[in-house]
């Protein structure tokens, strides 16, 4: 993901006016990079935008281990059912 280059920013300019810059954020929700000494710094995002980032990064987890787990069934790694639970009882 590309960054747009009209929301990248010193960090000094963010210090001096963050009021300002968590406004364009709530409108926006566009995130804003932070410099220090011309170099990206830091990365700054609304909550909400924060949160569905999160959401879909769990989700993303969730599907990459259903999709090994499904792998490892097709190559004979799974077990019965009734084996797994009652593995599951002995370790509880």
């Amino acid at each position: 993901m590309a960054f747009d280059l009209r929301n990248v920013h010193p960090l000094s300019d963010f210090q001096r006016g963050a009021k300002a810059f968590l406004a364009t954020l709530r409108e926006t929700s566009a995130p804003i990079v932070l410099t220090v000494n011309g170099k990206a710094a830091a990365v700054v995002q609304d909550a909400e935008s924060y949160q569905q980032l999160m959401d879909r990064m769990a989700l993303l987890e969730s599907m990459a281990g259903l999709r090994q787990s499904l792998e490892e069934f097709e190559e004979g790694k799974g077990m019965p059912l009734d084996e797994a639970f009652a593995q599951l009882q002995l370790e509880a």
